[in-house]
Order: structure tokens, then sequence, then C-alpha cells
């Protein structure tokens, strides 16, 4: 990725990953939700080492349980909702390998009263996310016994702020990091949910999320990777 921070790959879910025993590898092929060549090779030295590895890809997605962690989630949001005597009509969540807005809406479909899941892509390959995020939500969905076909019209992936590329936050990502973190104390990120939460002020902004409606904004962790964007600040 091209940050021009000295520290980019010292800090952040790398440094994290280091502390906690991973074999990092950095590998210069530029950003692609995928299968990559250098997901072959891990694998493939791990089993010359004689191990036996299980390959878990880039946001647990791609894989038969990718999207069933957020399909229970949606059950707890219900749950809960219940206890606070509260319904939340649309859901908005940052999307670029796509398992959680996947499980978020075959969790979701097997609820009763409609809601939308929009996703917020951040890929800035949005043709490959949003096929993705159809591929594991169907494949979800058919494994937790939904019992029917999701409609096209429940996967909806909006493709405004991704700013062009994957992990380069523009204008609009800088200004709802700020916005957040002044008005509500809320730490966003460049990468994740710094795009998603310029889409929420956006689309609150311009009423395509009409006045009086209940969004629940799913926040998905992003804060470690604040470090290695310092010079964006």
């Amino acid at each position: 990725m091209e940050w021009p921070d000295s520290i980019y790959e010292k800090v952040g879910n790398i440094l994290l990953s280091r502390i906690l025993g991973a074999d990092v590898r950095i590998i210069d092929a530029g950003f692609d939700i995928g299968f990559r060549p250098s997901w072959e090779e891990a694998i493939a030295s791990v089993k010359a080492r004689g191990g036996k590895p299980y390959a878990i890809p880039a946001g647990a997605s791609d894989h038969p349980l990718g999207g069933h962690g957020f399909a229970r989630w949606a059950m707890e949001v219900q749950e809960q909702e219940l206890g606070l005597s509260v319904f939340f009509d649309t859901i908005i969540v940052c999307s670029v390998t796509g398992s959680t807005q996947a499980g978020m809406i075959a969790g979701f479909a097997l609820q009763e009263r409609p809601r939308r899941v929009l996703g917020i892509d951040a890929s800035a390959t949005a043709a490959k996310t949003r096929e993705q995020v159809a591929r594991i939500a169907r494949r979800t969905a058919a494994a937790i016994g939904l019992g029917r076909e999701l409609e096209d019209e429940e996967i909806v992936l909006l493709d405004e702020w991704h700013g062009g590329r994957y992990g380069i936050p523009d204008e609009k990502t800088i200004e709802a990091i700020r916005l957040c973190a002044r008005l509500e104390g809320m730490l966003t990120d460049p990468v994740y949910e710094g795009k998603s939460m310029a889409a929420l002020i956006d689309l609150v902004r311009t009423r395509r999320i009409a006045e009086g409606s209940r969004v629940l904004y799913a926040h998905l962790g992003g804060q470690p990777a604040l470090s290695a964007y310092a010079g964006a600040f």
C-alpha cells in the first residue's frame, strides 16, 4: 500500500501480530480481496516444515464459516432490542472482504421485521466485493437454515466513500474521523470506520437515511491502524 508514513509497516495490526508471535511476511503486491500467490506460498511453507496448516483468508471471509459470527451477531442485536424496546431499521457497516456484511444479511433475513443493511465499500474494488458479499451471504443463509434464496435487493453495497483506493483516506474520511472524535469521543480509522462514518454522515445529511430512522452503526475496531496514519493529522 502506498502510504508515505515511514512507520506504516511497523505499527497497528502488524505490530499486534508480531507481539502475538505471528510470522509476518510483508509482500509488495498491492491490494486485492482475492487469494494471492503469497497465500499459497505461506501454506506450502508450513507443509514443507511438516506442519498441518489451517488456512484462514483475509478477514476470515472466503471460508465456509466466514459469515457465521455476524449471523449470530444479528440474533444478538434482536435479543438486545427486545430488552431495550427499540428496533434498528438501518444498519451501517464497512465492507471489504465481505463476511461481516454477509453474515449480517443472512442473520437478519431470519427475522420477521425487515431492515436495511447498508454495506459501505472501502475496498475500491466494489464489483469484486459485491460478488463476494452475495456469495458468502447466500452460503451462510443456507447453512443457518433460512430456507429460501436471498434476493438481490437484500444485498446493498454503496461505493461512494472509498476514496478511490483501499487504505488511503480522502478529505471526507479525515473530516469524519475528526468530527466523530470531537463530538462523540469515538475513534474511527482511515481504512474502515472513517469511511463508513463519512458515509453515515452524508446519508443523514442528504436524507437518504430518513429523519426519525433508528440507525445502528457497526464499529469493527480499526483503531490500532490510527498510529500508522499520524501524518494525516
